[in-house]
């Protein structure tokens, strides 16, 4: 704790592991082994047990508990009456042998009211609405809003909210067969459609429409409108995406700037390259994902951490 800490007389404050400038407010009570970094904001009638951790630029505003293993990183903002747990399972006096761990990633939001339940892990700048009851871990930037923590989407570059939703009406076909998306190298394809009274057909020729020759593909079903799937980069797989029928959503993120593609006819194709970080959701009910990939299925090309991503596109 450092001479220039605000500590209000009405609070109870057991820890000396308080960075400078923070304050803590009215009836607020702070265990001996919590660690709160600096310049946090801990507002009236809070509670902090022993095994917590707060980084720096924080806001806890009142209400809100924070139970053994909740672990919050720079820069969060945790609104009124937010409720955090810590067991699975609780019992009257009979207490696991371990508390699950919950971590809020820097620069997070989480509304007011919203229920946290425990083990997850909230992702860099994800934001929770006020209400939400928060069952799964969150990927970084996601929107998750209503009762039941529906993604809803993910928040957006400011500079590119103009444009930041790419859908088939965006493609000027036939004249313009592929359009950059502005995210790295990721291009939205028109491919080529042809109706008669047989019905329709599109068509793409690898290594003409398609910008690689294939080794893989899988196709994906039945997916809850709910799920979200990929939520991965790739060190060196291509992959090529066509959503042959019904619809989803495909958010692309190259470390520093992300948009939402809409797939929504099997004339439009999505190209990833490697060192992209995508996501799909919003499917609806009868859609299927066709995936063409560039390489066999290796596990060590998978980069399953966002923030891992972001520091290896840094330095490429």
């Amino acid at each position: 704790m450092t001479s220039d800490n605000f500590i209000h007389a009405t609070a109870d404050v057991q820890s000396t592991h308080i960075g400078a400038r923070s304050r803590i407010w009215q009836f607020a009570v702070v265990l001996s082994g919590a660690r709160i970094g600096s310049d946090v904001n801990v507002c009236s009638h809070c509670f902090i047990e022993n095994d917590v951790t707060i980084g720096d630029r924080v806001t806890v505003k009142s209400g809100v508990q924070l139970w053994d293993g909740i672990h919050i990183e720079d820069d969060v903002f945790i609104g009124p009456n937010v409720t955090f747990t810590n067991d699975k399972f609780p019992r009257s006096k009979i207490y696991p042998e371990n508390f699950s761990q919950t971590r809020i990633k820097k620069n997070a939001s989480i509304g007011a009211g919203a229920v946290i339940l425990p083990g997850i892990t909230i992702g860099e700048h994800a934001m929770i609405g006020a209400g939400a009851v928060v069952t799964k871990s969150v990927p970084a930037y996601a929107i998750v809003t209503s009762p039941a923590a529906q993604l809803k989407g993910y928040v957006e570059n400011i500079k590119n909210t103009h444009d930041s939703k790419i859908s088939r009406d965006s493609v000027d076909a036939p004249t313009q067969n592929t359009l950059s998306c502005g995210v790295g190298g990721v291009t939205l394809h028109n491919l080529k459609q042809i109706y008669d009274t047989r019905g329709e057909l599109s068509v793409g020729e690898f290594s003409k429409d398609i910008p690689f020759n294939p080794k893989r593909y899988f196709v994906v079903t039945g997916v809850p409108i709910n799920k979200i799937r990929g939520e991965h980069a790739h060190h060196e797989c291509h992959q090529f995406l066509i959503c042959v029928k019904g619809s989803c959503a495909v958010m692309v993120d190259d470390g520093t700037v992300r948009k939402e593609i809409n797939l929504n006819s099997s004339s439009l194709g999505l190209y990833l390259p490697p060192l992209t970080w995508g996501v799909q959701y919003k499917y609806s009910v009868d859609a299927v994902l066709l995936v063409f990939a560039s390489d066999y299925y290796k596990t060590e090309d998978y980069i399953h951490d966002y923030s891992v991503f972001c520091d290896l596109v840094k330095t490429v």
